[in-house]
């Protein structure tokens, strides 16, 4: 465990320094800025900065000097659900999180904000308050490597709901999932009943609602993490498959053509309606799958919010 920590720490606080510390700071502002003190005019600058009642004490023009109230709070949302497990190349959706969540939190404390961490299933596993310091982001990340949830399912409307609540100041949040809840895409195709259009439908309104009043109060972003195979199912004959939320189990057979293209159907109709939910709530978001270079798409994140 040790030795895993230190691993996501080397590469994650070497991204954070020399990759990442720039763009982060220009892609999550702080609260404004903040009087610092006044100083003598130079030449170039803004007239309206001049503080007209020093300049009238001591018969030489001064301006104020701002600066930024930098400090921030940034909170991670961190699916710790069954399907966060499955991966199938070099590593697992749960670690491919947690890699994320370790080099944006790094970049945090490298502009001196607080981090604090939601594990969330179909419920609130966990709440790790904000603080400072390397050793509570250590703690985090041993944490991510090393929790098991109590249940398997997921719920995000839960997790963002409990974030509105608990966060009484604006916070800069990021929600990382792989959004494998039920009513998300199920219920949309030709074949669904009319109770799992109704279900699927008031749980898709239920959590764009949540993320619509978080984003309100907060600055939220969403991290889809996926593996390869949730779009693209491999030609490789009779297979057992089991649902790692529900635990269900069954054999597909998958040489079937139509079976491959119902199985993408069902991710595309998934993403459309995911990508409905963030436009709706107006929240930025990026989708890293286990064989991408997640370093990428965060750098695409920050560029778009700058």
């Amino acid at each position: 465990m040790l030795q895993k920590v230190r691993k996501i720490e080397i590469k994650a606080r070497g991204l954070s320094q020399n990759i990442f510390a720039g763009q982060y700071h220009t892609a999550f502002k702080g609260r404004g800025m903040a009087f610092s003190e006044v100083r003598e005019y130079q030449y170039g600058d803004d007239v309206r900065d001049i503080d007209w009642n020093v300049t009238a004490r001591f018969h030489h023009p001064y301006v104020k000097v701002f600066e930024e109230e930098r400090e921030l709070t940034v909170m991670l949302l961190v699916d710790v659900s069954g399907s966060l497990d499955f991966g199938t190349t070099v590593k697992t959706k749960r670690e491919l999180a947690t890699e994320i969540a370790a080099t944006l939190a790094f970049s945090a404390i490298q502009n001196n904000d607080k981090i604090g961490v939601v594990f969330f299933s179909d419920h609130i596993e966990k709440y790790i308050p904000p603080k400072k310091g390397r050793k509570h982001i250590l703690y985090i990340i041993r944490e991510m490597l090393n929790f098991r949830a109590e249940s398997s399912r997921t719920n995000v409307t839960n997790a963002v709901e409990f974030l509105t609540r608990v966060m009484k100041r604006r916070c800069t949040a990021f929600l990382l999932s792989d959004f494998y809840e039920r009513g998300i895409g199920e219920g949309s195709g030709a074949n669904s009943g009319r109770q799992a259009k109704s279900k699927g439908s008031e749980r898709r309104a239920a959590l764009e609602n949540a993320l619509l009043i978080a984003n309100k109060k907060h600055d939220f972003i969403a991290l889809q993490i996926y593996d390869r195979r949730a779009k693209d199912m491999p030609d490789v004959g009779l297979v057992k498959v089991r649902d790692a939320e529900t635990g269900h189990e069954m054999f597909i057979d998958t040489s079937d053509s139509r079976l491959r293209r119902a199985h993408a159907d069902y991710w595309n109709a998934r993403q459309t309606q995911l990508q409905q939910i963030f436009s709706k709530s107006n929240i930025d978001s990026i989708s890293v799958s286990t064989n991408d270079d997640y370093v990428k798409s965060l750098m695409l994140l920050f560029a778009k919010r700058t």
